[in-house]
């Protein structure tokens, strides 16, 4: 199904059942009308992650001037280094370390970024896609009693996690030294964050939950507990039906809500390079359905993100 938004002509057009549509009629920059960007603002509330063609003139500096017509960019990243001379875009390079599990974006601070924009830079003959999925749609879809059981819990997340995750068995003790050096980096400094599992979208309202693979435990309950919770709370969220997956393609650019996703980059690329950029935007302290906002244990986040609220 497609639909015709007002001027300036944009076109949206779905590109799953859950979540997903394909944003056409537009070049991208930092030059829009303020009504482009409010009709590309609200597909994104609507659709959770949007996609865009055919933006080969793109390069980092127009990739970022067009984000600040969203909001405000954060630094690239807590802990790990951004792109030489741009402080606010973090390549993300199978050269590193392939981030092949399901989470959403720096969930690790207390100021969670609100959206995220990734543009094709380097892409394989053959798969490297990215799949989002809906955590708002996840949470409609739990049981009323399960639904009781979440709007109460919390989680701890944190940075402390194998995010490259492979071991090359051909190298000296079995590690890949820009593996280990990246891995090393993203945990230089420790953050440790109490979020709800249930949030409300600061712009929508809407409830969605709040997990990925930066969870190290749920609150009050015991490690075996956290594993069994955790795990049937995730399949609810990465069900295929409430999916979308992408193939890139040259030009490519994907922006998702992080307040309303989780996304999974799926290594089925060999040993082929892959690499996109990224630019988060600030966003807010999450909030839990009682009114309470998530509370940092570890870490002060203040140079990566300002607030949004």
């Amino acid at each position: 199904m497609t639909t015709q938004l007002e001027a300036p002509e944009i076109t949206v057009t779905k590109a799953g059942g859950a979540i997903g549509a394909v944003i056409g009629n537009v070049q991208l920059g930092g030059d829009l009308p303020a009504e482009t960007v409010a009709a590309i603002r609200q597909a994104l509330l609507d659709h959770k992650v949007i996609f865009f063609r055919e933006q080969h003139h793109l390069d980092d500096a127009g990739q970022l001037a067009f984000a600040k017509l969203l909001g405000t960019p954060t630094l690239a990243h807590p802990t790990s280094k951004s792109l030489e001379g741009a402080e606010h875009v973090l390549p993300i390079d199978s050269d590193y370390g392939k981030a092949n599990s399901w989470h959403t974006d720096v969930t690790f601070v207390d100021r969670i970024p609100a959206i995220s924009l990734l543009r094709a830079v380097t892409l394989p003959a053959y798969g490297g896609a990215t799949t989002w999925a809906n955590t708002v749609t996840a949470y409609k879809n739990l049981p009323p009693a399960l639904q009781a059981l979440v709007d109460r819990l919390w989680a701890v997340h944190s940075n402390v996690y194998d995010y490259a995750g492979r071991v090359d068995e051909t190298r000296i003790g079995g590690v890949d030294v820009k593996v280990e050096e990246h891995r090393k980096q993203f945990v230089s400094k420790l953050f440790e964050t109490e979020h709800p599992v249930v949030r409300v979208h600061p712009e929508t309202g809407e409830r969605s939950l709040v997990l990925g693979h930066f969870v190290r435990r749920f609150v009050g309950f015991t490690s075996a507990e956290t594993t069994a919770l955790f795990q049937l709370l995730q399949n609810r969220i990465t069900n295929l039906d409430n999916t979308v997956r992408w193939q890139w393609q040259p030009g490519d650019l994907a922006i998702w809500d992080n307040r309303a996703t989780q996304h999974y980059g799926v290594a089925d690329y060999d040993d082929q390079p892959r690499r996109l950029h990224r630019i988060t935007l600030a966003g807010d302290v999450p909030v839990s359905v009682d009114g309470v906002r998530s509370t940092p244990r570890t870490g002060d986040a203040k140079h990566f993100s300002s607030l949004d609220n």
